[in-house]
């Protein structure tokens, strides 16, 4: 397979528990810092959930709070790009799948509204919601992807906006036992946030410190809850796609990021995927994971995932230039990524391996 042209990112925005921009959110993300604090929800077993709550201005709840989230996410996406315009750049904002529990049944109509009233400008009228999940990310990616090379739109946001503290919603996972709490070991905290990323066609004399390479995409035959053997199959064919899509093998990457949260069945199924397609031993391959510090953020993970590797190629701060990553719903939706961080001031990256096998060939000098 011809490998698709890459999309360079060019500008990120968050907003999380931790920090109300991409600045603070990633710096606070890269030192393990955590906001999980008691929330006003009490969980089954009669004590109060632990979340991880963004503390905006206002008491705002609800659909106004997901937008005003957004519009600020959006808003420090803009100001990276060189038209500043919100009508001038299409929007893709993914949000959470409409069969998620407590999820807003008019969430997709006035989401837009609400981001433009924030904004105090219009949206580009092909801006769009995606009720995909935690996938959805890569499903807008995908679409920014088809846009961009037709060369109507130099650049294209994605964004993405979700909050698991709702009543309805923590009271479903609540009573599923999905919950991290003193009594479930296996669960995750609950969060909100709200990530953009700014995109275009990576270009020779375009500044982008981080390129998407390659994305795909699969279905799981033995999703959560099933009861079915899992062999991350979904994943594994997720991942391949992803890959060939580079050009690369799983042996050229040098780290992985992933939206898993806490719960045992996605760690499980990250580690099988990854067993199942790795051929050569590697000196490092852990796994960076953004909800340890902000929760699960459902349809904001990939935004979320892709402002901390920005971050973290603009301030060379990578364990090496190559990231897999890869997302997962809860049902048999599966989604893989491949980015790579481009040399600095014309200096080449070292992989996580070469510096490793550097520092022990000077110890042994």
């Amino acid at each position: 397979m011809m490998p698709a042209p890459p999309l360079a990112i060019l500008g990120a925005g968050l907003v999380s528990g931790v920090g109300l921009t991409a600045e603070e959110s990633c710096a606070a993300i890269r030192c393990g810092v955590n906001k999980f604090d008691e929330t006003r929800f009490i969980g089954s077993d009669g004590n109060w959930l632990v979340g991880s709550e963004v503390g905006l201005e206002e008491p705002w709840r609800g659909i106004t709070k997901l937008a005003k989230m957004a519009a600020r996410a959006i808003g420090e996406c803009l100001a990276t790009a060189a038209e500043q315009r919100a009508d001038a750049i299409p929007v893709l904002v993914c949000v959470a799948e409409p069969e998620r529990a407590g999820r807003f049944e008019t969430l997709p109509r006035v989401l837009l509204g609400g981001i433009e009233e924030d904004l105090g400008s219009r949206l580009h009228p092909h801006s769009r919601v995606i009720e995909q999940g935690r996938v959805g990310g890569a499903v807008a990616l995908l679409q920014a992807r088809r846009m961009l090379a037709q060369g109507r739109y130099p650049r294209v946001i994605v964004a993405g906006v979700d909050s698991f503290l709702v009543g309805p919603t923590l009271e479903a996972y609540s009573r599923d036992d999905r919950l991290l709490t003193r009594m479930n070991s296996n669960g995750f905290i609950p969060g909100e946030a709200a990530g953009a990323v700014l995109l275009a066609v990576h270009q020779k004399d375009l500044p982008a410190h981080l390129l998407c390479r390659g994305l795909g995409f699969a279905r799981e035959p033995a999703p959560l809850g099933t009861g079915q053997a899992l062999r991350a199959e979904g994943l594994v064919q997720a991942i391949r796609a992803a890959l060939d899509e580079a050009g690369l093998r799983l042996e050229d990457c040098d780290h992985r990021i992933a939206d898993v949260s806490g719960e045992q069945y996605r760690f499980k199924e990250a580690a099988l995927a990854i067993t199942r397609l790795l051929r050569e031993p590697k000196v490092f391959f852990s796994l960076w994971h953004p909800a340890d510090c902000i929760g699960e953020v459902g349809a904001a993970a990939l935004p979320v995932m892709l402002a901390v590797l920005h971050a973290a190629a603009r301030k060379d701060y990578l364990p090496g230039p190559i990231f897999l990553g890869h997302l997962a719903n809860d049902d048999d939706k599966r989604a893989a990524f491949v980015t790579q961080a481009t040399a600095v001031q014309g200096l080449a990256l070292e992989s996580a391996a070469e510096r490793s096998f550097g520092v022990r060939r000077r110890r042994m000098l």
